[in-house]
């Protein structure tokens, strides 16, 4: 490889993996792409074993197309529906214990910092309700306290999908599933809030009906988190299967779920919104000058 560690150094490409190559020919290596174009360039997630219709699926998807910077992150994962799509993927994925997320995330952090202090390495945590806010809540508070620079996505589903239909901290109060048969007896955790008490520097809740405004969120928490400190993602991706959902409705309930309970919702600090001020400004410069 050549000091352009992305580029292949002549003479080497015809020996490296074909994937690894397209990814930099046809895909988002060293470059940056348009998620509106998923489909027509080589992408990090090609395959995955998850369920047809499976909005979960789609937003790993989705979230892999929206990274600033894909070959210089690495992903953390644990048990749960999305490692089933996290651990097929074209870029590096650690599989957690379950609920400890966000603590092997902290001290790899740390450790990129040490290993690479003249480069940005992204860190991404995406686990599920279970997770991260029911077994995993401790560790997913103390990494926002102790001000950890990596970003937190949490895909809710809205049950334990992968063990069986289990209520979890997450599923709506009164909800039916087939281990909760006599319904939930309190309300959905409000994990938004917990971040922004936390001290999250940038916190998301979105329901994925509209792919240009996830890829715009998850590259501002990617960058936020780079700077300033803990970040915050809490998306809805519908677990068709507990659920009962129709394959070919699952966009349907999306966005009738975003009108009821997922309005988009988007909380920053001041120094974070100055900061994504000034790099729109430096773009729309960028592209006046073309």
């Amino acid at each position: 490889m050549g000091l352009k560690y992305i580029q292949p150094a002549p003479g080497f490409k015809e020996y490296l993996p074909k994937d690894y190559v397209d990814l930099i020919d046809f895909g988002p290596f060293g470059k940056e792409v348009d998620v509106q174009y998923m489909g027509q360039y080589k992408e990090i997630l090609e395959e995955h074993p998850m369920c047809a219709g499976c909005w979960m699926a789609y937003f790993v998807r989705v979230f892999y197309a929206s990274l600033p910077n894909p070959e210089d992150t690495i992903v953390i994962g644990t048990a749960g529906c999305a490692r089933l799509a996290l651990s097929q993927a074209a870029v590096p994925f650690i599989y957690g214990n379950y609920g400890d997320t966000n603590a092997v995330a902290s001290g790899l952090t740390r450790a990129l910092n040490i290993r690479f202090p003249d480069k940005n390495k992204d860190v991404v945590v995406v686990a599920g309700d279970g997770g991260l806010m029911d077994i995993g809540f401790s560790m997913t508070l103390h990494s926002w306290f102790r001000k950890e620079k990596f970003t937190t996505i949490m895909v809710d589903n809205e049950v334990y999908g992968n063990t069986g239909g289990q209520e979890s901290g997450m599923s709506p109060k009164g909800v039916q599933l087939k281990m909760a048969p006599k319904g939930k007896k309190f309300e959905k955790i409000p994990a938004t809030e917990l971040a922004k008490l936390a001290g999250c520097v940038y916190v998301v809740k979105i329901a994925p009906t509209n792919i240009k405004r996830v890829a715009k969120v998850i590259k501002r928490a990617v960058l936020a988190a780079r700077h300033f400190g803990p970040t915050f993602i809490h998306a809805y991706t519908s677990c068709n299967i507990e659920y009962s959902i129709p394959t070919e409705e699952v966009l349907k309930d999306a966005r009738e779920r975003e009108k009821k309970d997922f309005g988009f919702e988007e909380y920053m600090t001041d120094e974070v919104r100055e900061y994504f001020e000034e790099i729109e400004k430096k773009e729309k410069e960028a592209k006046a000058k073309k």
